[in-house]
């Protein structure tokens, strides 16, 4: 069974639908399994957040991207509206975007560990990580990334298996399965921590090095 196999399985959406007279070995397209992710996600009851929720907060962007960065979870904004990085996070997430070259949406995917807002936007808890998780890992295996960028300590943490600190994990290439991974500050901490701008800045210089060595 192939690693997105297991992840599907893990979901409850196996087995892979396969086009008609294909072979055995052989999946289907891109395009059938993100019908199905996207059909999974809103209908995803496994953990209590599905009761509070105004709506589960999948992803945007190109899903053939080159970069993909994952925050932790979705905010009052996002839950709104169903987009990730939303309001003053979402408009620092974008000019720190520019100020490399990059725009959303345009070789570009942001995602989150958790799809659903935490009540209160309280920290994400361990039982509903590993719920969650599954639908993040069908993503990255969609989307096959050259760079991951993990805004965060909830989604370094959870991506890398570590209970580490944000300042100890910075300026290091590190691998989720097989993607180089790269470790910065989430956007709605810098905006209560002004001084860690110039390291989050730092990070994305090192991220546009690393991704033109890749």
């Amino acid at each position: 069974m192939s690693r997105r196999e297991e992840v599907l399985a893990e979901m409850g959406l196996a087995p892979i639908w396969r086009l008609r007279n294909q072979p055995a070995g052989e999946t289907a397209p891109a395009q059938p399994a993100w019908i199905e992710l996207k059909q999974a996600v809103p209908a995803c009851t496994a953990c209590g957040l599905h009761k509070s929720r105004t709506q589960t907060v999948f992803g945007v962007g190109d899903e053939n991207a080159d970069w993909l960065l994952i925050g932790e979870a979705p905010g009052a904004e996002e839950d709104r509206l169903g987009e990730p990085f939303v309001g003053q996070a979402g408009k620092l997430l974008d000019n720190m975007l520019a100020a490399i070259g990059l725009k959303r949406g345009e070789n570009v995917y942001i995602a989150n560990v958790l799809k659903c807002r935490p009540p209160g936007n309280r920290n994400p808890e361990p039982a509903e990580v590993e719920k969650c998780t599954p639908f993040l890992k069908e993503q990255i295996a969609l989307i096959r990334p050259k760079l991951i960028i993990a805004m965060g300590r909830f989604a370094a943490q959870t991506l890398l298996a570590s209970d580490a600190s944000i300042a100890s994990m910075r300026g290091r290439v590190y691998r989720y399965e097989g993607v180089p991974l790269i470790v910065t500050y989430h956007p709605a901490y810098l905006l209560r921590s002004l001084p860690d701008k110039a390291k989050a800045w730092a990070d994305l210089l090192f991220a546009r090095k690393t991704m033109q060595s890749l």
